[in-house]
């Protein structure tokens, strides 16, 4: 019998909170014999995925590769830390946070093999409930894992994928498996997951609910249209959760889950136990709180663009400028211009302004430029006149701090959990997306209405005008796209969402991912790097695992 080791979680009596610490070696075998002991391995893998909030284990490593691969973000400046090749599309094969990734998630899935093939199902449902939730939490890290490292299901199911491993036996080494074989898994637990689990737990816990969400995200990647709106229709009909208000989505991030309505859900991160001083979590990146964290990260300017249609989107309060003192009117506007060498570039203009005779103008280049303005739907849109006889479009706003010429677009939807600067509780999926997963299905199978239908209950939340129709040149795909990335912003969904559409990356914006040589102004959704490299370590531990192509 092997000893294997196992995280023994200390328990809170009031909130379920999760103590990582102390580690102790117990024969796995006994451990599962008891109620106690099948609980505590589970908490363990969730414990495994769930890491720290200070930007340790699986869950923010993952969140790193799959949000800074988008177009929702610029960095300011350069840095040292291996997340920085996701954002570039430099992919490098020794990259150590790919191999926690890796690590932490093979840990996890040996951990839910352990349950899953030691521990006798029909017992009670307790028993049954933890098992369901072994298979949810293995689906969730196969499904995450072959997003990364695997081509996306519609570029073809017999690419390879990474390995499927069913056994707890540390020796057991499979090479790769198809990307069709590991969904056809993911399915096949998580409809395991949705019959197993049976009791009503809090959306720290995975549940019968969470398995059919996660399902309509998997049978929408599938392009299993029919199956998308099926299992996004029980969620839905199931009256378990509510969208919150218009009031209160500002301040998502700072509910807990178990207080939010809207969460399905979530990796719950404690102010004790999980968080330290907050400089390494995931908000720390997007703003400073309180003194606390690098503010380096940014809102791009494509996304503001976007977001900025309708200035009275409750979800713009996601996004805190952070402005000069004292205040200095200004317009900006993103400039393209050539480098020496030929190439693009995007940089922010700003210029001050001055009034006369009532109207608002600038100077640049010794001339002064008036700002008109003109009637848009829902706002005003100001420009002036360039020397070319073009409109260029400008806002007109205060003055901001600035990093290295980026101004200050501080992003506040991973931090103020609790009021505690960068505490955060990842969200894993939520009600929105149940809607947005329909929508998107609705307009693949050519029902526009329906699919529109979706879409206005996002927008009417969000307090912007709905659509009676798809807008002239948009299809029904683009409008629930454009939605799904105004909605599910820096919650790691908008990089699957370009290259499983089979869309290209577009990152002709500002930002130090155009700096240097041999950079990527777009990415096609074929370009080799859509998918990571395994992580060099396990190409040495395991030889028979192939490395996907340079």
């Amino acid at each position: 019998m092997k000893k294997i080791l196992i995280p023994i979680l200390i328990l809170s009596l009031t909130a379920c909170n999760i103590d990582r610490s102390p580690y102790d070696s117990k024969e796995s075998d006994v451990i599962l014999a008891d109620a106690t002991g099948l609980k505590t391995i589970t908490l363990g893998n969730y414990a495994l995925l769930k890491g720290d909030a200070e930007g340790g284990g699986f869950y923010n490593n993952l969140y790193r590769i799959s949000e800074y691969g988008g177009d929702n973000i610029d960095i300011s400046g350069t840095t040292s830390d291996s997340f920085f090749y996701y954002y570039n599309y430099k992919s490098i094969k020794n990259n150590y946070r790919t191999n926690i990734i890796w690590n932490s998630g093979y840990k996890a899935i040996i951990g839910c093999n352990r349950v899953i093939s030691k521990v006798t199902e029909g017992k009670d449902t307790e028993t049954d409930q933890l098992i369901g939730e072994n298979y949810f939490l293995r689906a969730y890290v196969y499904f995450s894992m072959v997003n990364v490292f695997g081509r996306p299901y519609n570029q073809g199911t017999g690419n390879s994928g990474i390995p499927l491993k069913l056994s707890d036996d540390v020796n057991d080494l499979p090479a790769r498996a198809t990307v069709g074989e590991i969904y056809n898994q993911v399915v096949s637990d998580l409809l395991k997951a949705e019959k197993l689990m049976t009791l009503d737990k809090t959306n720290i816990y995975a549940s019968k609910e969470a398995a059919q969400a996660l399902l309509s995200r998997v049978y929408l990647y599938m392009e299993n249209n029919d199956k998308a709106v099926e299992y996004a229709d029980k969620v839905i009909n199931s009256g378990k959760y509510t969208l919150l208000s218009k009031a209160e989505l500002p301040a998502y991030a700072t509910k807990t889950p178990e207080n939010n309505t809207e969460t399905i859900f979530a990796f719950k991160y404690n102010k004790d136990g999980d968080y330290s001083d907050g400089w390494y979590t995931v908000g720390s990146m997007y703003a400073t709180i309180q003194n606390v964290g690098w503010g380096e990260m940014y809102a791009s300017s494509s996304y503001l663009d976007l977001i900025n249609q309708n200035p009275q989107d409750a979800r713009l309060k996601f996004i805190s400028p952070k402005y000069s003192s004292p205040a200095v009117p200004v317009a900006y506007w993103v400039q393209k211009g050539t480098s020496s060498s030929g190439t693009a570039t995007y940089s922010y203009q700003f210029q001050k302004t001055f009034q006369q005779n009532g109207n608002t103008y600038f100077t640049m280049n010794n001339i002064n430029y008036q700002v008109q303005s003109e009637a848009a739907p829902n706002k005003t849109n100001y420009y002036f006149v360039n020397a070319t006889g073009g409109k260029t479009y400008v806002y007109l706003d205060n003055d901001m701090d600035k990093r290295n010429g980026y101004p200050k677009f501080y992003v506040l939807k991973c931090s103020l959990q609790e009021g505690v600067p960068q505490l955060w509780s990842p969200v894993i999926v939520r009600l929105a997306e149940i809607y947005l997963n329909r929508a998107e299905a609705y307009a693949k199978k050519g029902n526009t209405a329906s699919a529109l239908t979706d879409v206005n209950i996002i927008r009417t939340r969000a307090g912007i005008p709905v659509y009676n129709s798809t807008p002239a040149g948009q299809t029904a795909l683009d409008v629930v796209l454009q939605e799904r990335r105004l909605e599910m912003a820096f919650e790691g969904h908008r990089r699957y969402d370009i290259f499983r559409n089979k869309l290209d990356l577009d990152r002709q914006y500002p930002g130090t991912h155009l700096s240097g040589n041999n950079v990527f102004y777009t990415v096609t959704y074929t370009h080799n790097r859509v998918v990571e490299y395994i992580p060099e370590q396990q190409i040495q531990i395991q030889p028979n695992l192939v490395q996907n192509p340079d």
